[in-house]
């Protein structure tokens, strides 16, 4: 079964319990993933579709961290919720000290001498490898630390 038929599926089942949250932000995603295979005009792979999930995710944390900035609690439960059920369709996370070792191993491949220009390369080719298995924004910190370790 297809990501994408998992989301159907999902939405269906959403549907007949009458779970509202659950139900609007399986839309949203399908929405997403919909516009997306049409973009692209052909059918999604499970990555492409976990893709759009993950940039779906992004924007809700970007959105909870405004509303816990406005001190909006209403919304600010409701998306944590919304994510915790998108992640559900997301790989499972890369914790720090396996994206260190990553980030490592291509360091050394890379002679990286620490300079702060080095952090493209480096985060280029963490990101092409993890595939969705850790944030960015995570991977960027970790490439500084590791750049300024270097430097030392």
């Amino acid at each position: 079964m297809t990501l994408f038929e998992k989301l159907t599926q999902d939405q269906i089942a959403a549907r007949k319990s009458r779970d509202e949250g659950r139900l609007s932000i399986i839309q949203v995603v399908l929405s997403a993933v919909k516009y997306e295979r049409i973009g692209k005009n052909r059918e999604l792979t499970d990555e492409e579709a976990q893709a759009v999930i993950a940039k779906q995710v992004k924007q809700l944390k970007d959105a909870l961290h405004d509303f816990e900035s406005a001190g909006r609690a209403d919304l600010i439960e409701k998306s944590r919720n919304e994510i915790a059920i998108l992640e559900a369709y997301l790989p499972e996370q890369m914790s720090n000290a396996e994206l260190q070792k990553v980030i490592e191993a291509i360091g050394s491949q890379l002679a990286i001498t620490g300079a702060p220009s080095d952090a493209g390369k480096v985060i280029g080719r963490v990101m092409a490898e993890v595939k969705g298995k850790a944030d960015g924004g995570k991977v960027k910190v970790l490439v500084a630390e590791y750049l300024a370790g270097k430097q030392n």
